[in-house]
Parts: C-alpha cells; sequence; structure tokens
C-alpha cells in the first residue's frame, strides 16, 4: 500500500505546458528563430536545451539571455490571462488527501509557480512543494523525486509519482519510484512504455489507489 503522492505540477495540476511552449516560441521568433512544435517536444522528453539552437545560429549569450527574461515576461503574462485550471483536480485532491500524504515535484521556477497557485487552492492539500532551486538537478534526473522522499522521510515503495512527461517519467524510475501517467495530448509523442499505469484524468487515480 502506498502512503505518499508526488505530483508533477505543469501537465498534471493545471495546463500550463502549451503556454510555457508558445512563450517560447515567442521570444526565440524575436531572435529570428523559428522553434518547432516537434523539436520542442523531442528536447523536453530528455531535459534538453532549445536556447542551443539559437547559440548555434549564432546568436550572443548576452542576446539570449535577454530573449530568457522576455519568454519568464511572457510565460508569466499567459499565466495571469488564460484559464490552466484542470476541471476535478480540486476534488480528487481533496479526496486523497483524507488518505495520503502528499507533495509537490516541479521544474518550474518557484516564481512562476507562486504565480500560478498565488491563491493556494491546490497547495493547501500539498506538505511541501519543490522547486527547480530546491535540488542540485533537474528531470530527468533522479534529484528532484529523491528530495521528495527525504522530505517524507519515505522509502521509494511507499509512494507513488504522477507525471505527464517522458522526463518526469524517466525521474522517477531513476529514483525507484513507480509512476502513474496522466495523458496530455501535448505530450502524446513521449514514451510512456515504462510507465507502471497510465490513465486518461486525475480523476481515475483513485480507482488506481487503495485507500
Amino acid at each position: 500500500m502506498k502512503n505518499f503522492i508526488l505530483f508533477d505540477n505543469d501537465g498534471v495540476l493545471v495546463e500550463t505546458e502549451l503556454w510555457y511552449f508558445r512563450a517560447n516560441e515567442k521570444a526565440m521568433k524575436e531572435l529570428g528563430v523559428i522553434l518547432e512544435l516537434d523539436t520542442y517536444l523531442e528536447l523536453m522528453k530528455h531535459g534538453g536545451n532549445w536556447w542551443e539552437i539559437a547559440m548555434e545560429q549564432g546568436i550572443s549569450v548576452e542576446e539570449i539571455n535577454r530573449a530568457r527574461q522576455r519568454r519568464s515576461d511572457y510565460y508569466q503574462h499567459y499565466l495571469r490571462t488564460e484559464n490552466i485550471f484542470i476541471e476535478g483536480v480540486e476534488e480528487v485532491l481533496d479526496d486523497l488527501s483524507q488518505h495520503y500524504r502528499m507533495g509537490i515535484v516541479t521544474t518550474s521556477r518557484r516564481v512562476d509557480f507562486e504565480l500560478i497557485h498565488h491563491k493556494k487552492i491546490l497547495t493547501r492539500f500539498m506538505e511541501f512543494v519543490l522547486c527547480e532551486e530546491d535540488y542540485p538537478r533537474a528531470k530527468p534526473h533522479p534529484d528532484p523525486y529523491l528530495k521528495g522522499l527525504e522530505l517524507f522521510n519515505a522509502h521509494p515503495h511507499d509512494a507513488i509519482v504522477v507525471e505527464d512527461s517522458q522526463r518526469g517519467l524517466t525521474s522517477a524510475i531513476q529514483a525507484g519510484i513507480e509512476c502513474v501517467i496522466v495523458k496530455n495530448d501535448f505530450t502524446a509523442s513521449h514514451d510512456f512504455s515504462s510507465a507502471t499505469y497510465r490513465i486518461d484524468t486525475l480523476c481515475d487515480l483513485r480507482g488506481l489507489l487503495t485507500y
């Protein structure tokens, strides 16, 4: 029986994946670089760096750094203005919180995470939130989920991870934790063959777990 649930954030609890791509796409276009969705998704699978595409085209580090800042500004604008919340998630977390200890493990910057969750509608069910500043190496490395286990003082077999991306799945597997993949059209091209379970929506998670 599992006692702990570690949730990814983007694409699992909130629908932000597309808007992060749009922000990157827009910032790179201003540099004269076309970021194709297929290329972005391929790099995303393994935690790749799409800014290297700009560097390969001779764009300076200074210009890229300014573009990164514009990307962040665009992304935060989308977070403020677009509907990013997924129907039914709050109810599922409320239910699960009666039976499990839960935390969020995300590769998002904390400033973006806090903007998304400033009303604390979903985070009130969590014991902790780990953002990219809180561990040495991001997904697909195991560090984020190992840190989550450490905070719970838990063993890998006592926990389950809920993810929507290949790099997140790889991170969970390398940490020795079983992983549930939630269907997300944005990451549909990723390889989830090593996932323990695959579900259509977060609501289906309740049917997998034993209270």
